[in-house]
């Protein structure tokens, strides 16, 4: 396991790891489910983060690009519910 300290990468990380567990508790507390799918997709983003940091190759590149772009379905399937309501 080759550890790459790249600053921004590790900032990164930790802000999807805030965001996912703000996410989770949001969720908890209100039942919004709109703040669990971007709580989740941040999670998404963190494992992406997370491989780049360990530099490895934890998923193959499709499965990165699909984690990613889930990732990003979620934020937008949140916010478009957050405008139905």
């Amino acid at each position: 396991m080759l550890l790459v300290p790249d600053p921004v990468v590790i900032i990164n990380l930790i802000l999807c790891i805030l965001i996912f567990i703000l996410g989770y508790m949001v969720y908890r507390k209100s039942n919004d489910v709109n703040a669990l799918l971007i709580g989740i997709a941040f999670g998404m983003f963190g494992l992406s983060h997370l491989n780049t940091l360990l530099g490895l190759s934890l998923f193959p590149d499709i499965t990165f690009v699909l984690l990613r772009l889930c990732g990003y379905i979620l934020v937008a399937a949140a916010l478009y519910g957050y405008v139905k309501k």
